[in-house]
């Protein structure tokens, strides 16, 4: 994962048990890197934040599918 990386949330099993945010499996979300925390992958987690910038938490990498902006922008977010 790089920061910035626009990403769906589809929880893994550690965020499925131990959820620690409020984030809906389908939601789409941006890496982030806040100061003094570790890098994204680090350790095989991510900090990530709304589209709108608004801090949402710490996920597994496995969590995040990342998604092409062009869906995100014309309203279709699945990238499958």
């Amino acid at each position: 994962m790089r920061k910035g990386t626009m990403c769906r949330y589809e929880p893994a099993l550690l965020d499925l048990i131990d959820a620690r945010t409020s984030l809906k499996p389908g939601d789409v979300v941006r890496v982030c890197h806040p100061y003094g925390c570790p890098k994204p992958g680090t350790m095989g987690h991510a900090h990530v934040e709304t589209l709108d910038g608004e801090f949402v938490g710490l996920v597994q990498c496995a969590s995040l599918i990342p998604v092409r902006r062009e869906r995100v922008k014309h309203g279709c977010v699945d990238d499958s």
